[in-house]
């Protein structure tokens, strides 16, 4: 064992949060552990699970042997997908009403402060119009006091980032507070999709700065003075420093280190990954020992961000998702997560006795078994940014959990309470996908007879009668297969493509029926899947037997996510483009602006040299030891081309890949 390769990995997810001590160099690990994700105090649930993973270590093994600790975190997935973060103000610079709308940014944030400022360059980045400082310094002034973070967007940044520069450099002369400048994110044309990008990074700044401080802390408690690094959404790492500034790029951080540790752990180059964790279920492809990656960016909670990430569908489908019913008594599972009941009287004894008293109530109907509480962690002190509404709301929430049916009795007072589970100061507690598989004897990490409670509660609304014990049973059945069921379609439409998933045969086979009138069907990925996460075997062994595939459990596939965050490396990719306008000027267009040359030979070259200068620079800054770099060049000649001086475009590729400092 050589001590220089001993890594502490952790994975933040919605319920645990997950820690695994690996040695790199034999591929062995020493340590996992679990402890419940407290979101109103991220540093006791990451210490716990760092503490409790250490001190399963041998003797020989002490906390000042680990050189490196690598975080994975869903936290930005599941923010997005559930439409939680922080208020962020957005400037959006030479933008015309066609690309503002284009954003989607005021639909789908209602209310959030919004300013077009004159200015923008065009596609040779020149110029359009100056930019109108004064404007600029008007919104920043208006803006400040109601956001907590800025996003800035300008037309062509990509080509000219003058403009968001400048932007950038005022907000934070003016205000001290955090900035994202789109062009720093993506190098792609697409104006509005960047700013979207640029929100939704402003957005989650505070979330991933708090986790960093969290893992700071419970290292300096351990005794562990090695680096710390974080997982990015392509599974590769880097500094937390870098990460502090660009949180987005941690979207999907989560999914893409299971890939990367169901590789290290099931030893296979050729699968389909399905993590189901408790607020999403996420599947991604490894094809040759690569993972697939999104040549477009990550598509998250329905938004296509512009992060480089690994292609990977990710669903509202975990063990904690909320369970409903509609008008009609049909099941409804997720996307919202919730706390489960039986977790919620794990932490809370009192829980059951609530429960009780809800079984005695005759109304209240789907009210009844559902409850708030703080975020776990939380001390209940005063928080900013709410309304007065929100606070009299939070006043009434003390240190256990209350009855929903007690503080939603308005239509007013549940928009407020609605509003503060966006904002993340409020966590609801219902029926869940875990509290059947406790009811069903399928897991028993929690309080039964609190899940027993609930299943019942449920089943009453649905059936219009107290259930008897077989008929409690039978819902818990009907959640489990329906979680099965959607667990099965979300490994079909990967391995098949969307086309035909509203078709019979899909239902069947997912539904576990097999058969269509008269004809059997069966439907199976060509390659294994490999299940992780903490409910996988819950779901996953139906899920085989339903598509007749082969569904590979790996040891320690309950902390996939943090064995991949210690095993992952650094990267950095950076993309150049030449264009030649076919009368002898060539433009070298990336993140260093735009540099025009008489040469497509010399363009070229110069090309070469900036893409593999920058691609060395920022996986250094990412943290990368000794970074080797590769680079590919696609071009496209005029037809008569005999040379490089006929070039029309070329695409020019450098990645840089080295291991992580200590």
């Amino acid at each position: 064992m050589s001590k220089s390769n001993i890594i502490l990995g952790i994975d933040t997810g919605g319920t645990y949060t997950d820690a695994a001590v690996i040695d790199a160099g034999i591929h062995r690990i020493l340590a996992s552990a679990k402890s419940i994700t407290t979101k109103g105090n991220l540093a006791l649930g990451v210490g716990g699970a760092m503490k409790a993973a250490v001190d399963k270590l041998a003797g020989s093994v002490k906390p000042g042997d680990i050189r490196l600790v690598c975080v994975s975190t869903t936290l930005a997935t599941n923010a997005v997908v559930e439409g939680h973060g922080n208020a962020a103000g957005v400037i959006l610079i030479g933008f015309d009403d066609a690309m503002a709308a284009k954003t989607g940014i005021a639909n789908a944030f209602p209310g959030i402060p919004i300013a077009r400022i004159a200015g923008g360059h065009d596609h040779n980045g020149d110029a359009v119009r100056p930019l109108d400082v004064a404007a600029l310094t008007s919104a920043i002034e208006t803006m400040s006091p109601q956001v907590t973070a800025f996003a800035i967007a300008s037309a062509f940044a990509v080509r000219n980032n003058a403009h968001e520069t400048a932007a950038r450099d005022l907000i934070a002369k003016m205000t001290g507070k955090p900035v994202t400048v789109s062009s720093e994110l993506s190098n792609a044309l697409d104006a509005p999709r960047r700013a979207l990008t640029a929100l939704l990074n402003a957005r989650l700044i505070s979330r991933i700065t708090h986790l960093i401080e969290a893992v700071r802390a419970a290292m300096d408690d351990l005794g562990i003075k090695g680096g710390l690094m974080v997982v990015k959404g392509d599974g590769t790492l880097a500094s937390a420093e870098t990460v502090a500034l660009r949180p987005i790029e941690t979207v999907l951080s989560g999914p893409a280190a299971s890939l990367v540790g169901a590789k290290w752990l099931a030893g296979c180059d050729d699968f389909i990954l399905s993590d189901i964790g408790g607020t999403t279920t996420d599947v991604a492809i490894l094809a040759g020992g690569r993972p697939m990656v999104a040549p477009q960016g990550a598509e998250v909670g329905g938004w296509r961000t512009m992060v480089k990430a690994i292609d990977v569908k990710t669903i509202g489908l975990g063990g904690d998702s909320e369970v409903q019913l509609d008008g009609l008594g049909k099941l409804i599972i997720g996307p919202q997560r919730a706390v489960p009941v039986a977790l919620l009287a794990a932490r809370y004894p009192v829980t059951e006795e609530l429960l009780d008293a809800d079984l005695a109530e005759t109304d209240g109907g789907s009210m009844l078994g559902k409850f708030l509480v703080r975020p776990f962690g939380d001390k209940g002190g005063a928080s900013a940014g709410v309304t007065e509404r929100e606070a009299e709301i939070l006043a009434r929430i003390g240190d256990g959990p209350v009855p929903l049916r007690r503080v939603a009795v308005s239509s007013a007072a549940q928009r407020t309470v609605a509003s503060l589970r966006r904002k993340g100061l409020l966590q609801y507690c219902c029926f869940t996908p875990s509290d059947s598989a406790l009811v069903l004897g399928l897991q028993d990490n929690w309080p039964a007879s609190a899940a027993v409670k609930a299943a019942r509660l449920m089943a009453r609304f649905r059936m219009m009668k107290m259930p008897d014990d077989s008929e409690t049973q039978d819902f818990c059945r009907d959640v489990w297969h329906k979680t099965v069921s959607l667990s099965a379609r979300i490994i079909l439409e990967t391995a098949m493509g969307p086309k035909d998933k509203a078709s019979a045969a899909w239902d069947a086979v997912c539904d576990g029926n097999g058969r269509v009138g008269l004809a059997r069907i069966s439907l199976s990925p060509s390659v294994p899947i490999v299940a992780v996460g903490g409910p996988a075997k819950v779901y996953y062994e139906e899920v085989a037997r339903r598509l007749d595939c082969e569904v590979i459990f790996a040891p320690f596939c309950d902390v996939a996510n943090a064995v991949g965050a210690a095993a992952g490396q650094v990267a950095d990719k950076v993309t150049l483009s030449v264009e030649g306008d076919g009368n002898g000027a060539f433009r070298i267009h990336g993140d260093g602006g735009t540099h025009l040359f008489g040469s497509g030979t010399m363009a070229l070259a110069e090309a070469l040299k900036i893409a593999e200068a920058q691609a060395l620079s920022q996986a250094r800054a990412r943290g990368a030891v000794d970074p080797k770099v590769t680079i590919s060049v696609e071009k496209n000649l005029l037809p008569d081309a005999r040379d490089d001086d006929g070039l029309l475009t070329a695409l020019i590729t450098a990645e840089a890949i080295g291991q992580p400092a200590g």
